[in-house]
C-alpha cells in the first residue's frame, strides 16, 4: 500500500512544455524532501494531466488525503469559481478520498516574502 498523503500541484498549463518545468521542479523537490508523500502535477488547460487524472493516479497509489495546491500568483475567476466547483465535483465522485483545496501560493506570506527578497537582490 502506498502513502496516504498526496499533493496535487495545480497550475494553469501551456502548450509549451518548458512552461511546466518549474512546476515539475517543485514536485521533484517535494519528493526529495519527503518521499512518503505522493505528488502529481495537474493543469487547468493546454497540458496534461488534468486534475481528475492526477487524483485518480494518487488514489490508485494509495492516497487517502490530498491537498490541491494552486500554483498561481494571482487569484482570478479560475481560482475563485472554477477550481472550487471542480474540486467539489471530484470530491463527490470519490467519497473515499479527502480533498483539501489550499490557498494559492501567490497569497501565502512565505512566497510574498521570498519574492520581495529576490526583487531586492543586487
Amino acid at each position: 500500500m502506498g502513502a496516504s498523503r498526496g499533493i496535487v500541484l495545480f497550475a494553469h498549463g501551456s502548450r509549451d512544455a518548458r512552461w511546466r518545468e518549474p512546476v515539475e521542479a517543485v514536485a521533484a523537490r517535494i519528493n526529495q524532501t519527503d518521499p512518503n508523500v505522493l505528488v502529481r502535477c495537474a493543469y487547468l488547460e493546454a497540458a496534461t494531466p488534468d486534475l481528475a487524472t492526477a487524483l485518480g493516479e494518487l488514489a490508485g497509489a494509495g492516497a487517502l488525503d490530498v491537498d490541491v495546491l494552486p500554483i498561481f500568483l494571482g487569484v482570478g475567476k479560475h481560482l475563485r469559481e472554477d477550481l472550487p466547483r471542480l474540486v467539489d465535483e471530484l470530491q463527490a465522485g470519490r467519497p473515499g478520498l479527502r480533498l483539501r483545496l489550499r490557498t494559492a501560493v501567490g497569497e501565502t506570506p512565505e512566497l510574498i516574502e521570498t519574492l520581495a527578497r529576490i526583487a531586492l537582490k543586487n
